[in-house]
């Protein structure tokens, strides 16, 4: 799995391209972790590269989000989902968690 991180002035994006398993989720949770503990809470998460989404992945999702709603902060949006990765969002029930937008410049735009 490889991780992107860009910093914008109102968001951070983070481009996410591979598996996105239980191997490489502590990486992914770190990283996400490392943006919000420096104070930013507004994460586009781009998937377009992204091939497969296991629980761990999942669970880093969740923690992130949880993170930055905290106190009515930011959150979490999602760009450029593969129909695969949707259909594991929706069988977990994580589709109404996260906003998805078909592409970066639309998601950044709304954040």
């Amino acid at each position: 799995m490889e991780i992107e991180h860009i910093t914008y002035r109102r968001c951070d994006l983070v481009k996410v391209k591979g598996r996105l398993d239980s191997a490489s989720a502590p990486e992914f949770d770190e990283k996400l972790k490392q943006i919000t503990n420096s104070g930013r809470y507004r994460i586009v998460i781009d998937m377009g590269d992204l091939q497969f989404i296991s629980s761990a992945g999942l669970r880093a999702l969740i923690s992130a989000q949880k993170v930055c709603r905290r106190y009515n902060r930011g959150e979490v949006v999602l760009t450029n989902v593969p129909e695969n990765i949707k259909a594991a969002l929706d069988l977990a029930g994580f589709t109404t968690l996260f906003k998805i937008y078909p592409d970066v410049v639309s998601a950044v735009a709304n954040v």
